[in-house]
């Protein structure tokens, strides 16, 4: 019998998987949200999750953008 499950494939690079990871590690165990990590740089995850994920990418990104001083 084949168990299909409905689900996001995540393909980036391995520091941004790295970012994601540590996320998921972040949370509360019920709202954990990677379903498998298929190898370094790509993973299935839960569908609900990826407006949250694509947010904090872009709140990490502004953290760590370089404004020049006025």
């Amino acid at each position: 019998m084949v168990n299909a499950i409905k689900g996001l494939f995540i393909s980036c690079d391995v520091p941004m998987a790295q970012f994601i990871v540590n996320l998921n590690a972040s949370m509360p165990a019920s709202d954990k949200f990677i379903l498998h990590m298929l190898d370094p740089t790509h993973m299935f995850v839960q569908p609900h999750v990826a407006e949250m994920i694509r947010s904090k990418i872009s709140e990490f990104r502004d953290q760590n953008s370089y404004e020049k001083p006025t």
